[in-house]
C-alpha cells in the first residue's frame, strides 16, 4: 500500500484488485483508510457489505484498536493479517557507510526481466507477506505478485541497483518519484551477501538517486531485522496500520455433521507459477 493511499489521501478508498482476482483465481476488492481520514467504523463496515468480493483486503490504522471487533462479528470471515509500518528519512540525513572499494550503486534504467525474476525470487522467496495469512492464496503465487508487481515498477523508472567488482547484482531495490517524496517500494540483498553491509550501501545508492526532499519505505510489522537497518541508517518510524482479510464464509468455512465448521478447499483449483 503506497504511502500516499496510506497517509495523504485523507479518504476511505475501494478499488478492484484486478492484479490479485487474475493471479489467486478469486475476486478481491482493496479497501483502505488513510491515516488522515477521520473515518468512522460504521463507514468502514458499510464499505465492506457493499462488496460483492471473495475477499477483501481491509487496511486502517492500527490506532483504531476496536475496529477489528466488529469486523469479526460481521458476515464475513476475518483473518488478521499483520501491520504495515512506514518510516520516513529526510533525504541527506542517511548515516551512509564508507564506500566499498569496486563496488557500484546506481540507478539502471533497464534490468532485464530475468534478472529481476531472479533477485525477486531469491530476496523475497521467505518473506512473510499479508497473503500467507490466507489459506486461499498460495505463498508461490503471492511471490509471483512481487516479481510481476517488481517488473513493472523497473518499467516505469527503473530500479536501483548494487553491483559487486564483478558487476554481479548484489542488491535491488524498485522506487517511486512522487512529487514530495521518494518511495521504496521493494527492496534487499541476495541472501549469499546479507549480513555483511549491503544494504546500506544500496539505502545509499537510492538517497543519491532521489529527486524529493524526503525517502519513505515501509515492511510488514513483524519483519523487524529490517527495520533495525532502517533505524541505523536513520529513518524513523511514521505510522502503522493493519491489514485484515475480510472472506466470504462460502469459502473457507463448510458445516459438518456435528454442526461444527472447518475449513474448506478454495473453490479454484491452486494454479502454478
Amino acid at each position: 500500500m503506497s504511502w500516499y493511499d496510506a497517509l495523504e489521501s485523507g479518504e476511505l478508498t475501494s478499488t478492484p484488485g484486478e492484479y490479485e482476482a487474475k493471479r489467486f483465481g478469486v475476486s478481491v476488492d482493496r479497501i483502505s483508510v488513510s491515516a488522515s481520514a477521520g473515518t468512522p467504523v460504521d463507514e468502514v463496515l458499510t464499505a465492506v457489505d457493499k462488496s460483492s468480493a471473495d475477499v477483501v483486503i481491509l487496511r486502517y490504522p492500527a490506532r483504531e484498536v476496536t475496529w477489528f471487533a466488529a469486523l469479526a462479528t460481521g458476515t464475513r470471515t476475518a483473518l488478521l493479517a499483520d501491520s504495515l509500518v512506514y518510516w520516513s528519512l529526510p533525504v541527506g540525513k542517511g548515516r551512509r557507510p564508507a564506500p566499498l572499494a569496486g563496488f557500484s550503486a546506481s540507478l539502471e534504467k533497464v534490468v532485464d526481466d530475468t534478472l529481476v525474476d531472479d533477485l525477486v525470487g531469491d530476496i523475497f522467496g521467505d518473506y512473510g507477506n499479508h497473503y500467507c495469512a490466507n489459506p486461499l492464496f498460495k505463498r508461490s503465487e503471492a511471490l509471483a505478485g512481487y516479481q510481476e508487481w517488481a517488473r513493472r515498477s523497473v518499467a516505469d523508472a527503473g530500479a536501483v541497483v548494487l553491483r559487486g567488482p564483478d558487476r554481479r547484482v548484489l542488491a535491488l531495490a524498485t522506487i517511486d518519484q512522487e512529487r514530495s517524496w521518494t518511495e521504496v517500494q521493494l527492496a534487499g540483498v541476495v541472501p549469499a551477501e546479507q549480513g555483511r553491509g549491503r544494504y546500506g550501501h544500496l539505502l545509499a545508492a537510492v538517497e543519491d538517486a532521489s529527486t524529493t526532499r524526503r525517502l519513505v519505505i515501509s515492511t510488514q510489522g513483524h519483519n523487524t531485522g529490517v527495520q533495525r537497518a532502517w533505524a541505523r541508517y536513520g529513518f524513523e518510524p511514521v505510522h502503522t496500520l493493519l491489514t485484515v482479510h475480510l472472506v466470504a464464509d462460502r469459502l473457507l468455512l463448510t458445516p459438518r455433521v456435528d454442526g461444527c465448521l472447518a475449513l474448506a478447499a478454495p473453490r479454484h483449483a491452486p494454479r502454478g507459477t
